[in-house]
């Protein structure tokens, strides 16, 4: 029985002479929580796109759930990428119903939903004056919406405040139990120590680390010397490609 919910197969992502993914290889197992972790521009957007079908990618293979990725595997992937698909003239209850006519299921999921990502009591409130966590907790909602086997989330703790912050840490750590493995991205250490499983550390498109959590530590210590070395071999190469013009 296949233990990883998604692998990539050297997977490549190019925007004409430059690479923003080079050749990444991940193995996201299921019911865990996978952090991806890198810096500004490492290339972990582009990466989670091509996951959920934004992008198409230039090289490579995808594999969800022991089989080849295609766009019906979509029905299994929630995702929250950049901002949340929210329309801010509706009330929570409101933005589900239209996922729910739009996927034909019935409005009982609502209420699950809505408890799920803590909003149940938010009534007649328009989304458009929700604070920055409820909204985020609305586009995770709308990424459940379907009970998807894989949630991807990008950067999703940008611009919230510490409560905010906790209280989205605490929900990404329950959806395992619920049977739903979790791509988490950021660049921010310590939000992926405290909520990942396992790890795959990304600098300037290229895979330098994959494996279980290191100690928090070592985490840090790990991270410098994956980007210090990458910074060297790029800078390696930017000479060599020199003296050969």
């Amino acid at each position: 029985m296949n233990q990883n919910i998604l692998e990539t197969k050297c997977l490549t992502k190019s925007f004409r002479n430059h690479n923003a993914v080079n050749q990444i290889s991940l193995a996201v197992p299921k019911n865990q929580v996978y952090g991806l972790l890198g810096p500004n521009g490492a290339g972990k957007s582009t990466l989670l796109k091509m996951m959920t079908g934004i992008l198409r990618p230039t090289d490579g293979q995808i594999i969800f759930d022991g089989h080849v990725w295609s766009r019906k595997d979509l029905a299994d992937i929630g995702a929250l990428v950049e901002t949340p698909p929210i329309y801010e003239n509706l009330t929570a209850w409101e933005n589900l119903k239209v996922r729910g006519l739009m996927l034909g299921i019935p409005d009982g999921r609502i209420r699950e939903v809505l408890e799920l990502v803590d909003l149940e009591d938010t009534g007649k409130k328009k989304a458009g004056t929700f604070s920055l966590g409820m909204k985020q907790r609305l586009g995770i909602g709308i990424a459940l919406f379907s009970r998807p086997k894989l949630l991807v989330l990008d950067e999703p703790t940008n611009g919230l405040d510490p409560i905010g912050i906790q209280e989205l840490r605490e929900m990404i750590r329950k959806f395992p139990e619920e049977g739903i493995t979790v791509i988490v991205s950021s660049h921010i250490l310590s939000e992926i120590a405290q909520t990942a499983d396992h790890i795959g550390i990304i600098v300037n498109g290229a895979l330098g680390y994959q494996g279980g959590m290191p100690e928090p530590d070592r985490l840090e210590k790990l991270f410098m010397e994956i980007a210090v070395k990458k910074r060297i071999s790029l800078e390696a190469s930017g000479r060599r490609r020199k003296e050969a013009r």
